[in-house]
């Protein structure tokens, strides 16, 4: 259930009504609106009583939700959630362009690559300290040496940095140094993981399961928000089926349903759906053109000697020309 409360509500009639919600054994939630302050119903096994609510002051509306995910749908917030990190702001209006190599290899690598693709456009830099491989004798990651790398990166470019917490133990020391916590694919269904992550201040980057239903997605990004983190993004990155053209099959009819069941903004990383340098240009442009909020793109100075998904990674030409190409793109879809 979602109270919604009147605009002139004052602090005190909140309080009493997260109160009342509370002495029912329930779970209150406020959620700060653009015009007015709602409290989500958690932890509730059936359906709550709605003239419980009604003659609390300041209390205008009592409305069911009928999503199994509450917090993270709009029936429960109406608005877009914006993600705001540094200068750059993820959510509707705004084009994220967040770009860097698989896996950070050295400092030399990363700066490298950080200072080409913020001359080229990109908001946020990227690279994998933690690498969850599928081959226990691939590159693993450098680590912590990695993530102090990262803050080097951002200390000398003023990028934001995007990396992943692998498991419950490595998660206070990725917090520790990155902007936005990345939850990968193998663990959309961490629950330890999504509860560690709700307990955060960083905002966190949620990638789609490879076999995961949008429910599952969403659900996934519930445990976070019930924790108390509402800074969430969701990331779509390609589901696995039985084709053999690319590495994973790029689901871009996720963006307008994700659209129309959440306010969580929704990134598409083309490169890890396509595996495939050459796709990932179009599957950017269209990943634009249907919606998307933004991109998150590999990028390599030397994809030949990458460590991780080289063959997947653009050359800093082509990634500056894809950034030239999608701003037109979704400049068109704002007019």
């Amino acid at each position: 259930m979602l109270i919604v409360m009147h605009q002139d509500a004052t602090p005190e009639q909140v309080a009493a009504v997260v109160t009342a919600i509370e002495s029912k054994g329930l779970v209150a939630r406020p959620i700060p609106g653009g015009h007015r302050v709602a409290i989500g119903v958690l932890h509730n096994d059936g359906s709550v009583e709605a003239g419980w609510f009604h003659d609390l002051p300041g209390v205008k509306d009592a409305i069911a939700v009928t999503r199994p995910y509450k917090l993270v749908s709009r029936e429960c917030q109406p608005e877009d959630t914006l993600v705001r990190v540094g200068n750059t702001v993820i959510g509707n209006g705004h084009l994220t362009v967040i770009a860097g190599p698989c896996a950070v290899e050295s400092e030399a690598q990363a700066l490298t690559i950080a200072r080409l693709v913020k001359q080229a456009g990109a908001d946020l830099f990227r690279g994998g300290a933690f690498k969850p491989r599928t081959s226990p004798y691939s590159f693993q990651g450098l680590g912590e040496e990695g993530l102090k790398v990262l803050a080097r990166v951002r200390e000398e470019t003023g990028l934001p940095v995007v990396t992943e917490a692998m498991d419950h133990e490595v998660f206070d020391l990725v917090e520790a140094y990155a902007d936005i916590v990345q939850i990968g694919t193998r663990n959309m269904q961490n629950f330890s993981l999504l509860r560690r992550a709700g307990r955060s201040r960083k905002p966190i980057l949620l990638k789609r399961g490879m076999a995961a239903t949008i429910e599952e997605w969403l659900m996934a990004a519930e445990y976070i928000l019930e924790g108390g983190n509402p800074k969430v993004i969701l990331c779509e990155r390609g589901v696995r089926t039985f084709a053999h053209h690319s590495r994973n099959t790029l689901d871009l009819s996720a963006v307008p349903v994700v659209r129309q069941e959440s306010h969580l903004p929704i990134l598409i990383d083309p490169s890890h759906a396509a595996g495939r340098r050459r796709q990932v240009g179009p599957l950017s442009r269209a990943a634009v053109a249907v919606g998307a909020d933004g991109i998150m793109v590999e990028v390599h100075h030397a994809p030949d000697q990458a460590m991780s998904d080289g063959a997947q990674s653009l050359y800093p030409d082509q990634f500056e020309a894809l950034c030239r190409e999608i701003r037109p793109i979704f400049e068109l879809l704002r007019r």
